[in-house]
């Protein structure tokens, strides 16, 4: 009974491998990847389904939480789908994916590895060529 009233226990954050998450993704599963809008430029895995919402952002002070996260994410996902947030190596998308949970999305995973490890293991992706200009 020593329960902490203060921090209720969070939901347990799910992670999957990107071997998991390519099988998932083909299987129909909406890819939100955290990432700046640079960085997914940059390059992406290739999905269906993909949408970009930055968890942090560059900002005059440097980088910082993307205070309108959720606010996003709600626009373009609904709670009942089952998505897999990704990042370039895990860590922002573990706090994106326990932050989705807690708002109430049941359905979501963490991919562990994120981008890094897409590429890692030669899955296919997608850049945005910057302009010739």
């Amino acid at each position: 009974m020593s329960q902490s009233l203060s921090s209720p226990k969070a939901e347990q954050v799910v992670n999957v491998d990107v071997s998991q998450a390519k099988a998932l993704l083909q299987s129909g599963h909406q890819y939100l990847d955290v990432r700046t809008q640079e960085e997914f430029k940059r390059g992406h895995c290739q999905a269906t389904k993909i949408v970009n919402i930055p968890y942090m952002v560059n900002t005059p002070q440097g980088r910082g939480k993307n205070q309108d996260f959720l606010e996003q994410v709600s626009s373009l996902l609904n709670p009942a789908d089952d998505i897999l947030v990704g990042c370039q190596s895990g860590a922002r998308s573990f706090n994106a994916t326990t932050e989705l949970l807690a708002a109430g999305y049941k359905k979501v995973r963490n991919v562990g590895g994120g981008y890094m490890a897409w590429v890692d293991h030669s899955f296919p992706i997608n850049k945005e060529e910057p302009s010739a200009n």
